[in-house]
């Protein structure tokens, strides 16, 4: 009556990717890219990459771009922030850079300083779709 769905965990895993934590106190200097979700509460000069969620906490700071599926920023970014879904600034974030992405959260506090530009406007030329294509493409190869 009911069918036992086999899982392959492995297979699962790396659909899914994995959650990597960059700590309080580390100091990464190099560009970074991640098939998961990235929390950064540490400082990051270079460019991250994710294919998912890239959060930056109250302690996180980068220094470059940073390119996902979703953010949410507490901390400091500067350098330009590109998602395909949603960027959620929460009220202590410190951004200083352009932002593209479909939709955007700001809470009452945060600092913003660049342009935004919402949707897909293919037109005026920025797309958030074709750079994290090719981002999520450059991970996929390595």
């Amino acid at each position: 009556m009911f069918e036992k769905k086999e899982h392959n965990t492995t297979k699962d895993n790396e659909l899914n990717g994995s959650i990597n934590l960059i700590g309080q106190g580390t100091m990464i200097t190099g560009d970074l890219s991640c098939k998961g979700d990235i929390r950064i509460d540490g400082e990051i000069i270079g460019n991250v990459i994710s294919k998912a969620k890239v959060v930056i906490g109250t302690t996180g700071k980068v220094i470059g771009d940073v390119i996902g599926s979703n953010a949410d920023i507490s901390g400091q970014l500067k350098g330009d922030l590109t998602v395909t879904d949603t960027i959620f600034l929460k009220s202590t974030a410190l951004i200083e850079g352009d932002m593209v992405t479909n939709k955007l959260i700001v809470e009452s506090g945060a600092i913003f300083s660049g342009n935004c530009n919402m949707g897909i406007s293919s037109e005026k030329g920025y797309s958030s779709k074709s750079k994290t294509e090719k981002s999520f493409k450059a991970i996929e190869e390595n």
